[in-house]
C-alpha cells in the first residue's frame, strides 16, 4: 500500500465539452437557467427564481438533480465486506470495518498531511447478495481525480467500479416522506442515513434518507432509463417543485454544511472544519488512516483555527475571500462561504478563524472593499437540522 498524496486535478475539465445529465430536455422544458458546473449542463434555477425554490423547499419539498454526483461501488474478489472496508480504511478515518449493512456513513478522503481531497459518502447495502461491496458518492467536480486516487491505492483484490449509468435525485423537504410514502412506501421506515433497494412508482432505485439541505429527505439512485419518469412522478404532486443550484447553495450554506473547494480543502482538517464527529472512536484510537499524527493530535490539544458561523450586523453580505479581523484589526481568518440566507432573512456565511477568537458571541469585523463591517461569530447552523433521527449516531450530511 502506497501513501496517499492528492488526486491529479481531473484532466481537462474546463476545456471539455459540457455534459448533461439524463434530465437535461426536462429541465429546458421547465424553462430551467442551465449553466456550467462541474463539467456539465445543470439547473441554477427555474421560473420561480432562487429566492422562492429556497423557500418552498424549506416549507414544503423540493426536487433536485444531483446526477452529475460520482456514483461508484468497491468490491473485493473474495466478496467479504471487512476486505473491501479494510482498504478503503487506508484512505479515509470512519470506520467502515463497523459500518452496519443498511447505513450511510460520511467521511472524507485524506491526504497524507491530514488535508481534505474530498468528502464522500459510504453506504453498505443491506442484501447479503451484495457480497460486502461499498456504495461511495463523491462530489462532481473531483470524481475523475477521487477514482484515479482510490484505485491507485487499493490493494491486490479490491476494485474501483464508477456508476456511470445511474441519476441521483434529491428530494428534501417536510412533505418528503408522505410524497415517498405513496410511491415507495418502504421509504417511510427509513431513519436518517439509512439505505435500501426499493420500487418507488414501480421503479428500481436505491433510497438513501439523506441530503444536503438540512431537511428531512431523500436521495434516489435510479437506471438513467428511467430517471425522467421518476422525476415526472415526483414532480406531478403540488408538493413538489424543481430546485437548482442556486437554492441548493443557500439551503445548504444556512444549514452550516460544507461545500467542498470552499468550506474544505487540502489545507484544512477535519478537525478544523468541525468534523470531527465523522471519525469513531476505534479510528480515532488506532489511526491507520493519511494524516493520522495532525488528526490525533488536533483531537487531542484543539486545531489552531477552527471552521464558524458569521453573522453580519448589517444587510451586506460577506463572500468568499472575505477578510476576517478583530475589533483592533488584528488579522483573524477568512470567510470560505457566504450569501443571503432567505430563512433568516439576512447575511450569513462561514470561515475560518484562529480557534482563540472563535467563541460563540466574539465581535468581528469583515473587510468588505477595505472597509470594516461589523459582525458576530454564531453558532451552527444558521437554521436547525430536522433530520429523521431514528439512528442515534447519525450526523449531517455534508457534499
Amino acid at each position: 500500500m502506497t501513501t496517499a498524496s492528492p488526486p491529479p486535478a481531473d484532466p481537462g475539465i474546463a476545456d471539455a465539452p459540457l455534459r448533461r445529465t439524463p434530465l437535461y430536455d426536462g429541465h429546458v422544458a421547465l424553462g430551467a437557467k442551465m449553466v456550467p458546473f462541474a463539467g456539465y449542463e445543470m439547473p441554477v434555477q427555474y421560473p420561480l427564481g432562487v429566492l422562492k425554490e429556497h423557500l418552498w423547499t424549506r416549507e414544503k419539498c423540493g426536487l433536485f438533480d444531483v446526477s452529475h454526483m460520482g456514483q461508484a461501488a468497491l468490491y473485493a474478489d473474495d466478496r467479504a465486506h471487512v476486505t473491501v472496508a479494510r482498504a478503503l480504511e487506508h484512505l479515509v478515518a470512519a470506520d467502515l470495518v463497523n459500518l452496519p449493512p443498511g447505513l450511510q456513513r460520511y467521511t472524507q478522503l485524506l491526504d497524507d498531511s491530514g488535508g481534505i481531497i474530498d468528502d464522500l459518502m459510504v453506504a453498505r447495502s443491506e442484501d447479503p447478495a451484495d457480497a460486502g461491496a461499498l456504495g461511495l458518492v463523491v462530489n462532481a467536480g473531483c470524481k475523475n481525480g477521487d477514482y484515479v486516487h482510490i484505485a491507485r491505492l487499493l490493494p491486490d483484490g479490491v476494485h474501483l467500479t464508477p456508476v456511470d449509468d445511474h441519476a441521483l435525485l434529491a428530494l428534501q423537504g417536510p412533505a418528503a416522506v408522505a410524497v415517498m410514502a405513496k410511491l415507495g412506501p418502504a421509504s417511510a421506515a427509513l431513519g436518517f442515513m439509512q439505505t435500501r433497494a426499493m420500487l418507488v412508482g414501480g421503479i428500481d432505485c436505491r433510497v438513501t434518507r439523506s441530503g444536503y439541505t438540512g431537511e428531512d429527505g431523500f436521495e434516489i439512485s435510479v437506471h438513467d432509463d428511467r430517471a425522467r419518469e421518476l422525476w415526472d412522478l415526483l414532480t406531478a404532486d403540488p408538493n413538489i417543485q424543481p430546485i437548482g443550484l442556486g437554492a441548493r447553495d443557500s439551503l445548504r450554506l444556512e444549514a452550516g454544511l460544507c461545500l467542498y473547494g470552499h468550506d474544505i480543502d487540502t489545507a484544512s482538517s477535519p478537525i478544523e472544519a468541525g468534523l470531527s464527529w465523522s471519525i469513531q472512536k476505534r479510528r480515532r484510537v488506532e489511526g491507520g488512516f493519511p494524516g493520522a499524527v495532525r488528526i490525533q493530535r488536533e483531537l487531542r490539544e484543539g486545531p489552531q483555527r477552527v471552521r464558524v458561523g458569521i453573522k453580519p450586523d448589517g444587510r451586506a453580505p460577506a463572500r468568499e475571500g472575505t477578510e476576517i479581523v478583530s475589533e483592533s484589526g488584528a488579522k483573524l481568518g477568512i470567510v470560505t462561504s457566504g450569501g443571503f440566507g432567505p430563512s433568516v432573512n439576512g447575511p450569513i456565511a462561514m470561515g475560518y478563524v484562529i480557534a482563540h477568537a472563535a467563541g460563540v458571541g466574539a465581535k468581528i469585523n469583515l473587510l468588505v472593499r477595505g472597509k470594516p463591517l461589523p459582525a458576530t461569530i454564531v453558532q451552527l447552523p444558521f437554521v436547525p437540522h430536522r433530520y429523521a433521527r431514528l439512528v442515534p449516531s447519525s450526523r449531517p450530511a455534508e457534499r
